[in-house]
């Protein structure tokens, strides 16, 4: 199958992305062509757009790594089943061969492909990816443009939880949390917010922390305190935390820290918020650097450890989290049209956009 369509293309960082009208061709083994339904937008891609992150493609690329779509034709040795059906497609699918997938490390490996980096993602009508790693939102046979879910779901909505969503899952499984934990969530947008919601559902006592009040209010339904961080001192916040362990005895609960704002302030202060026996998942990026004690890990006896992307295995637990409501999409996000791709850019760098667009073709 040969289908015309349109992507917007990073030819050079710093520069807007140009529109082109592209044909897309069959899909080769073990791929999927797909029609894309919505693609949200990630910080991630902004740091590729402006060249803070080198993407491993050589430009021009198509970003967007949030991608939900309609399966139109599968590639030799690919699953039949899924031509027709809705999907959500992994932001990182591992090559499942390397030493790290063998040790059970899929997000560590060094051949995973990521759309909008590794290859042409889903800021365009239509892209390929590999096919193994699809999570179905339709049944097998069934072609359907119905609400997904008891949630009632419109497909584009589906879109943030291909990285937003799963991230945050995969940083929660990583760090072990479990029922009469403390979860704590420096950033309340984006991952942050789903991962607050979801670590709920894990039996945590959930803490946001954010600078926008707005943000931190739609989650007041899924968190025990929220803190709002606006020109505070990192201490403060640190000692109102505490105030909070005590009151409700939890001071023998586990802390953990999950660093999801992606800026210099949040990785300082989560690092502050660390104690003794807890652990900090860094699940946001910022290029910049930011001083730490390292000493504190040790005197801590505290885990530290990053997360890249979430294992496709994964993806099932969250999606049935998002379809039967226990973990809210739509007051975190918006739909734009694809072909305002740069007015959103421009705004999320101006700092503008509180909830995650999604783009829709």
């Amino acid at each position: 199958m040969t289908v015309e369509g349109r992507a917007w293309e990073l030819v050079r960082p710093g520069a807007a992305l140009v529109a082109r009208d592209r044909t897309f061709g069959p899909p080769g083994g073990g791929m999927a062509l797909l029609e894309v339904l919505g693609c949200g937008v990630c910080h991630t891609d902004l740091g590729f757009a402006d060249g803070h992150v080198q993407p491993k493609h050589d430009l021009p690329l198509v970003l967007g790594h949030e991608i939900v779509g309609r399966v139109l034709e599968v590639g030799a040795g690919a699953d039949e089943a899924l031509v027709g059906r809705r999907v959500l497609a992994p932001a990182v699918s591992p090559c499942g061969e390397c030493a790290a997938c063998r040790r059970g490390r899929g997000t560590a490996c060094p051949a995973g492909r990521m759309p909008g980096n590794d290859a042409d993602g889903g800021f365009a009508t239509h892209c390929t990816v590999p096919a193994r790693d699809l999570a179905p939102l339709d049944p097998p046979g069934v072609r359907s443009d119905a609400p997904l879910g008891e949630a009632g779901l419109e497909t584009w909505e589906i879109a943030p939880i291909a990285d937003a969503g799963t991230t945050a899952y995969q940083a929660l499984v990583r760090a072990g949390v479990r029922e009469g934990d403390v979860a704590v969530f420096v950033g309340a947008g984006g991952v942050g917010g789903f991962g607050a919601q979801l670590a709920k559902t894990l039996g945590a006592k959930v803490v946001a922390i954010d600078v926008d009040a707005g943000r931190l209010e739609s989650l007041s339904g899924s968190t025990e305190l929220r803190i709002q961080a606006r020109d505070r001192d990192p201490r403060d916040i640190r000692k109102e935390i505490r105030g909070y362990l005590k009151t409700n005895g939890l001071t023998d609960a586990t802390v953990r820290v999950f660093e999801t704002s992606g800026t210099p302030a949040g990785q300082s202060l989560a690092f502050t918020l660390l104690e003794r026996g807890g652990s900090l998942s860094v699940v946001g990026f910022t290029p910049e650097k930011v001083p730490l004690r390292l000493s504190n890990v040790m005197a801590l006896d505290a885990d530290v450890f990053g997360n890249w992307g979430c294992d496709p295995s994964l993806y099932a637990g969250v999606l049935d989290r998002v379809l039967d409501g226990r973990v809210q999409v739509r007051p975190f996000i918006e739909r734009r049209p694809l072909d305002e791709v740069n007015e959103v850019l421009d705004a999320v760098r101006r700092h503008e956009v509180s909830r995650r667009v999604v783009l829709v073709p």
